[in-house]
């Protein structure tokens, strides 16, 4: 099975340019370590408040304030107050629309997971139909495509992002 992109255009060669505009790079200096997408998670899990956070993810508090103030900080998550009967007011974290686009790619890490590392796992049901929910790669016409029918090609340059967008 054949797994690669094809490059086109300006992207080929591909040694003939760098990814100084790289998605994928970018979408990890967001979230590219393991304690930002457990955080992510138990957001998309329903947690809400600190404490929820750290308890079900198992990070410390230090980690977790600090996971959660990035996430904020990038437009993924938003804090909203809250105050409990009796209680002072208090911060609350919530994905704002920025965060609930990355569930996608979140439901792939879970069903690659689930593939691979645990087959007997939980999985993603559609709770209107019972049907599994799984990710899949389509094009804008509702083609299902396979990696290798993927051509990379490299967008128009604008005055912010110079070079390729490649990654």
């Amino acid at each position: 099975m054949a797994a690669a992109l094809t490059m086109t255009g300006e992207l080929d060669p591909r040694d003939g340019w760098e990814a100084t505009r790289c998605p994928v790079a970018g979408a990890l200096d967001v979230v590219g370590n393991r304690s930002t997408l457990l955080v992510l998670r138990e957001a998309f899990y329903g947690a809400t408040k600190f404490d929820e956070f750290v308890r079900r993810s198992g990070i410390s508090e230090p980690i977790t304030a600090a996971r959660l103030k990035e996430l904020v900080a990038a437009g993924l998550m938003e804090r909203r107050t809250y105050r409990e009967a009796g209680q002072r007011t208090r911060m609350d974290y919530h994905l704002t629309d920025m965060g609930v686009d990355l569930f996608p790619a979140i439901a792939a890490l879970f069903q690659w997971g689930n593939r691979w590392l645990d087959p007997a796992g939980a999985a993603f049901e559609h709770h209107a139909c019972g049907a599994e929910v799984h990710t899949e790669l389509r094009c804008s016409a509702g083609h299902q495509v396979e990696v290798a029918d993927i051509d990379l090609v490299a967008r128009p340059r604008t005055a912010r992002s110079p070079g390729p967008a490649a990654g």
